[in-house]
Order: structure tokens, then C-alpha cells, then sequence
């Protein structure tokens, strides 16, 4: 301690604090990375999704059968979106994940519950995701139950006293056994995708700055397009080789089933595989240094893990969240392969997740071209 000078060492202190407040783009990610984590953690993230929508197809218009319908409506745990007219419907919408149930009601459901034959209500549920339904079928017994409560008067307050006047029957839809590596397994695909694409290529491009080299595309004719769909490249075989790894695992391992066509799979994963190393080589040209470029595609990484409904239930979000959530492109990939593996969608089903990964595409290509024209300029 002899040797300890409080001058040098308040000057290095305070040389730092210099460094720090001349590197804002760092100052920013300490100081955002947080806030954000604070932000989705507190208000956005919730285990136990309300408001689901919902299909009903009813066959029977008594008056127990609308109370059935009236208590789901007014509970906390679905929202009546569609009243469907076939069962071919209601297929099509659990298929597109429109809805998260759907409610059928059998013809003479008020006759066969007055004579006290406890009719059946079928629940389909999207158990893609065991976690966002789990809560409302718990639940709905004692939903059912609260609506026909009123209506068990006089000669039927017998059906009161038994057990519940009518027999529940859930269906878990492409997903019967509520595993969750098959929704887990298949989503991982899209998060490491994310990770690696956007971080490897925003280094790439960064290292490259730091280094020198860079300046060697300056003294050709190569134009911004022909740099950047140069770069991008090699790294879609990179991203390729990690779904053709995962797939392996999912089938050999895990036993996730495969539906649908994986050949559509891997022609439509191109397209989110060019929207992450889009996202990358934009931040490549916003950070000065290998140090920001992580920081930023951490940056990015945090809410597409956290909002996309990988994690989380995306439907128990706050409607600000799901907006935003919507923006990016992990979380239309999850639905584009969890159906395409899980339900067996086809490529008109997935179009619908299909769009706006490409306009995130085309938007973040045009944000790139002009912000590298400026750095080569």
C-alpha cells in the first residue's frame, strides 16, 4: 500500500467516466439493456394468459346453451371472436392459431339437459403452447357451472344437487400429451437462429472496420448491394447447417412429430434467416466496435426472446406488447414452424406468418443499404 497514490488513482477514475461519457452508444446499452429487461419482465410477461379468443359452434339455440356461451364471454378467460357454422371451420381456425378454443354444443343441448342426460360440450384447445391454455381449462368447469346456475330453478333444482349437469370433454389439439418439448424444441430453432445470425454478422462486418480492411472495398468499383448480399451469404449456409442440426435432434431425440412438409420449412426459413443477417449488418454499421456490436444485437435479441411467446404466452401479454411483439420477426417464425411441424399447414396456411417477416425483411435491407452508403461516403 506504500506504493498507492490517491492522485493516480482519481485520475484513472476519472478518466473513465470521460471514456464512458464519450462512448454514449455503450452508456445507452447499460443503461437500456435493464430498463428493458425491467420493463417486459414487470408489465409484460404473464404466465397465466386471459382473453382468449375464442370459436363457438352451437347447434342448439336454448337458452342454457346461450348461458354456456354468456359465461365464457364474461369471464376473464375467453373472448368470443367467431361463432362458427361447420366443423370444417372451426379446423381452419384452431389450424391458423385465429383462436385458442373452440366450443361446440350438440344439437337438443337444453332438451337432454332438462331430462337430466348431462349433454356433452366439446372444448378444442391449440395446445401448441400447453402453458397458454392450461389455465382456462382448468377453469371452465366451474365457468359452465356459474352460467346454468341462474336457469336451475323450480323443477330442475335437482340437477343443483348431483354433480354438474353437463359433461365437459377438452380435446388438446395437436399436441394430445401437453409435451412441451413440442413447442420448445421447434421454437429453439428460431431464438438460436436470431442469436447467431444477427450477432456473427454485425461482427463480421464490425471486425473488419476495426481492422482496416474495410477500406479495401473502398478502392473498388463493388457497390453497397453486391457488399452486403456478400457478406449475408456464406452465413445463410451457417444458419441452414443449425436448423438441419436441430430438426435432427427434434426428430431423433425429442421426437417432435413432423406433419407438415419440412421441404416448406426450409424454403420459408430462408426468408428469416436474411431478415436476422439484415439485422446484423445494419448494426454493423451503427456500431464503432466489436463491443457495440454485441451490446446492440443483445439489444435486439431481448425482445424478440421475451415477446415472440417463446418463453411466455404471447396471447397473456399486455396488448402494447403484443403490438410490439408483432413487429418482429421471431414471432411470426415460431407460428410459421410450429404449424408447419405440429399442425401440418400448408403454404397457404403459412402465409399469413410468411408477409410480415419479408416486409421486416424489406424494411431492414433499406435501412442497411442507406445507413452503409453513408459509411463507405
Amino acid at each position: 500500500m506504500r506504493n498507492f497514490s490517491w492522485s493516480r488513482f482519481k485520475a484513472v477514475v476519472r478518466k473513465e467516466f470521460v471514456q464512458m461519457r464519450r462512448d454514449r452508444l455503450t452508456f445507452a446499452m447499460l443503461i437500456g439493456i435493464p430498463l428493458v429487461q425491467l420493463v417486459l419482465f414487470g408489465y409484460a410477461i404473464n404466465a397465466d394468459p386471459r382473453h382468449l379468443p375464442t370459436a363457438v359452434l352451437s347447434a342448439d339455440n336454448s337458452p342454457y346453451s346461450r348461458a354456456v356461451v354468456a359465461a365464457m364471454q364474461n369471464s376473464d378467460y375467453f373472448t368470443i371472436r367467431v361463432h362458427a357454422d361447420s366443423r370444417e371451420q372451426v379446423r381452419d381456425l384452431l389450424r391458423r392459431g385465429e383462436v385458442q378454443f373452440a366450443l361446440t354444443i350438440p344439437p337438443d343441448f337444453g332438451r337432454d339437459l332438462i331430462r337430466g342426460q348431462r349433454p356433452v360440450l366439446l372444448m378444442e384447445a391449440d395446445a401448441t403452447d400447453p402453458v397458454a391454455t392450461g389455465g382456462a381449462l382448468k377453469n371452465l368447469p366451474a365457468i359452465v357451472d356459474q352460467g346454468l346456475d341462474p336457469l336451475l330453478r323450480g323443477p330442475l333444482e335437482h340437477l343443483r344437487a348431483g354433480p354438474s349437469p353437463v359433461t365437459l370433454r377438452a380435446h388438446a389439439d395437436f399436441n394430445p400429451e401437453a409435451e412441451t418439448q413440442y413447442n420448445i424444441v421447434p421454437g429453439l430453432m428460431g431464438v438460436i437462429l436470431t442469436l447467431t445470425l444477427t450477432m456473427i454478422t454485425s461482427l463480421a462486418i464490425t471486425r473488419e472496420q476495426e481492422r482496416g480492411t474495410m477500406e479495401n472495398l473502398l478502392t473498388t468499383p463493388v457497390r453497397p448491394l453486391e457488399v452486403t448480399v456478400g457478406k449475408i451469404l456464406p452465413y445463410v449456409m451457417v444458419g441452414y447447417i443449425q436448423v438441419l442440426l436441430i430438426l435432427t435432434a427434434a426428430a431423433l431425440l425429442f421426437h417432435v412429430p413432423m406433419h407438415g412438409s419440412v421441404l416448406l420449412l426450409l424454403t420459408l426459413t430462408l426468408i428469416f434467416i436474411g431478415a436476422n443477417l439484415s439485422v446484423g449488418v445494419t448494426i454493423s454499421t451503427m456500431a464503432r466496435n466489436q463491443l457495440q456490436a454485441v451490446q446492440m444485437s443483445i439489444f435486439f435479441f431481448l425482445p424478440s426472446l421475451l415477446l415472440s411467446g417463446f418463453m411466455f404466452p404471447f396471447r397473456g401479454m399486455p396488448q402494447w406488447a403484443q403490438y410490439l411483439g408483432s413487429v418482429l420477426p421471431l414471432t411470426h417464425y415460431l407460428r410459421l414452424v410450429r404449424g408447419i411441424l405440429l399442425k401440418g399447414n400448408g403454404a397457404v396456411d403459412s402465409l399469413h406468418h410468411t408477409w410480415p417477416i419479408l416486409l421486416f425483411w424489406a424494411i431492414i435491407v433499406a435501412v442497411g443499404l442507406k445507413r452503409f452508403r453513408q459509411t463507405l461516403d
